[in-house]
């Protein structure tokens, strides 16, 4: 039997009346849809799918160095994150190389040619998301910024109760 959590804040939304189309999460999640599919396209002008250019920008950005912290950084099986790792290697893109102290581990790098096309994803993603603001002051910027980190905080402290309790 579920149990229903008592609202900590004034109630925004009431059960009887909602509308799906109007809460905020179906907002959001329309958004990043939207956002996916024009960056899916400007990447293609670079050779590159969604799940291509994501890879190669956490090997840049030095967040992930192995197939494993792959996985775990996108929040992809391992074997998804092979097939993936296979396509990106015979475009050229990374090479493995396996540990010279654990030979069970495969090391992750951008070869010379990923390092060129890697170059192009920060300014897509830029260049996406101004697009998506357009219209906005900077300070509407700053304000949105900051109250979605807002709900991101509550939503990371519901997590870390629901993980304490027994």
């Amino acid at each position: 039997m579920s149990t229903v959590k008592t609202p900590r804040t004034p109630c925004f939304y009431a059960g009887e009346r909602y509308v799906m189309g109007e809460s905020l999460g179906h907002v959001l999640f329309q958004l990043m849809l939207s956002m996916r599919r024009e960056i899916e396209s400007r990447m293609a002008e670079h050779g590159l799918t969604d799940a291509q250019w994501k890879p190669l920008l956490m090997l840049k950005m030095g967040r992930a160095g192995t197939a494993f912290e792959l996985s775990k950084e996108m929040c992809v099986d391992a074997g998804a994150t092979t097939r993936m790792l296979d396509r990106l290697e015979a475009k050229g893109l990374i090479e493995r190389v396996r540990s010279e102290t654990d030979r069970r581990v495969l090391h992750v790098a951008l070869t010379a040619e990923g390092e060129k096309v890697v170059e192009h994803v920060p300014h897509v993603l830029a260049a996406t998301n101004n697009d998506f603001l357009r219209g906005f002051s900077k300070q509407e910027w700053t304000q949105l910024k900051e109250l979605l980190q807002r709900m991101l905080a509550n939503g990371q402290a519901m997590q870390a109760e629901s993980e304490d309790a027994p």
